[in-house]
């Protein structure tokens, strides 16, 4: 069974730092892209950072130049690095795992997206 876990959440004042991280356990063949997403109270959930499997980085327009987000594929971890927090990165971050490669107990590779339950930062002002 394939797991996601985020950590790292927390309640932060403006120009502050957190570091997430997301645990991804199961039955892994192939950890390709990984996403962190985020929803704010009353807003739609949105992308915010992706890496590929070659390690290619991309970021919504709003965290450009403060979040970086870095994967350590061995270990099956992925974070995200906040620096220069704002009240508008206020809400629930979530780790996605796309296209996620994975040996089921039949034996046979599969194929599926997945989500984390998600950790909360609360950026103050």
């Amino acid at each position: 069974q394939v797991q996601l876990v985020e950590s790292g959440g927390g309640l932060v004042q403006t120009g502050e730092s957190l570091t997430l991280s997301c645990a991804v356990s199961g039955n892994i063949i192939v950890m390709n892209t990984m996403e962190w997403h985020r929803q704010a109270p009353g807003e739609q959930r949105e992308w915010v950072a992706r890496m590929d499997s070659g390690g290619k980085p991309d970021y919504i327009d709003s965290v450009k130049g403060r979040f970086i987000i870095s994967r350590d594929t061995d270990k099956k971890m992925v974070y995200l690095q906040m620096n220069s927090l704002k009240p508008e990165d206020t809400g629930v971050y979530y780790c996605r795992a796309q296209n996620l490669i994975t040996r089921t107990n039949s034996g046979r590779a599969d194929v599926d997206n997945y989500w984390g339950q998600g950790t909360q930062v609360t950026v103050s002002s």
